[in-house]
């Protein structure tokens, strides 16, 4: 028999609904055992999609020389992401879900923020600019994110127009795509960057995943990237 599991949030309010994942809690309550999960991408990167020489692996171990993404060569529709990242002083890199258009990819998909925090640079900008936040659009209820050299994990579960984040055992953000009908301002009233310049309410939810590269001239690092698709 299917486990019936509960949750919904609006911005910060959980409220229940129905939703079957075989016997897999969604969102999870902590992070999985994914050890024996699908990789998303192949140790020689096969299976993966993005421009020639940028993105390595070495010791288990994916970054980037510049600044572009790295993508799946499928879509995905409702998934749980299991993952590990490091940062480096000024790191601002970012999961990428639900990506319809990867060589526009800002606007047609959903970021999931990765920032270094404890830098001037990113500490000073808005909460949505900083880790574990929906990009411009919701922030995280807390900084969970550690310090530069120091490995963190993320469980990001995507459950058609749900979101959920967890950063290092606690689930700091909890999207419902629905609720952002407006590419100018945030249902809180908060401003969305000009650049994101289509209501999450209208876009898919299902397409890439990708992981950014090298951007703002910090390096970011990643490991143990897998992937269970759920129903």
């Amino acid at each position: 028999m299917k486990k019936l599991v509960v949750l919904v949030a609006v911005i910060g309010v959980v409220l229940p609904v129905l939703s079957s994942a075989g016997e897999m809690e969604i969102p999870p309550k902590a992070h999985p055992d994914s050890g024996e999960w699908q990789a998303l991408f192949n140790a020689d990167l096969s299976n993966a999609e993005f421009p020639k020489g940028v993105w390595t692996v070495e010791d288990g171990v994916l970054t980037a020389s510049k600044d572009e993404a790295i993508w799946s060569n499928k879509d995905y529709d409702n998934f749980v992401l299991d993952l590990e990242f490091k940062t480096a002083d000024g790191t601002n890199s970012g999961v990428i879900v639900y990506c319809s258009d990867m060589k526009n990819w800002i606007p047609n998909s959903v970021e999931i923020q990765i920032a270094d925090d404890f830098s001037e640079k990113w500490s000073s900008q808005p909460k949505t600019w900083q880790c574990a936040a929906i990009f411009g659009h919701l922030a995280a209820k807390k900084s969970m994110v550690k310090k530069p050299g120091e490995w963190n994990r993320f469980t990001i579960t995507c459950k058609d127009n749900m979101i959920y984040v967890m950063l290092n055992g606690e689930t700091v953000t909890v999207m419902d795509m629905k609720l952002w009908t407006s590419a100018k301002t945030n249902p809180d009233g908060s401003e969305i960057p000009s650049w994101l310049s289509k209501p999450k309410a209208e876009l898919k939810t299902f397409g890439r995943i990708g992981l950014q590269g090298k951007h703002a001239g910090a390096p970011i690092f990643f490991r143990n990237i897998k992937i269970k698709e759920i129903e």
